[in-house]
């Protein structure tokens, strides 16, 4: 099973390291990663495997939020059958 991770907010060091290393954290790996930076916008978003994450989904998503929260960002988690639902015509 895989998840998408959207990361939104102003441009600081360190965003990809600290989501990441909640990623690991959980063990939920990253399989695809894409990020880019317009003027002082970071926007970022993750696919993850959550196979063999060590916690509840829900768990990983808050605190996937709270690591958000901490740093002035908006980070959003969706299980990938969410985010295709949301996505069909």
């Amino acid at each position: 099973m895989k998840a998408v991770i959207s990361v939104t907010g102003c441009d600081a060091i360190g965003i990809i390291a600290k989501a990441s290393c909640v990623c690991a954290e959980f063990d939920v790996n990253i399989v695809d990663i894409s990020q880019t930076v317009l003027q002082e916008y970071f926007s970022m978003i993750m696919v993850v495997e959550i196979d063999k994450i060590s916690a509840p989904f829900s768990v990983f998503v808050d605190r996937m939020s709270e690591l958000g929260k901490a740093n002035s960002l908006e980070i959003r988690t969706m299980h990938e059958d969410i985010f295709n639902a949301m996505h069909r015509i």
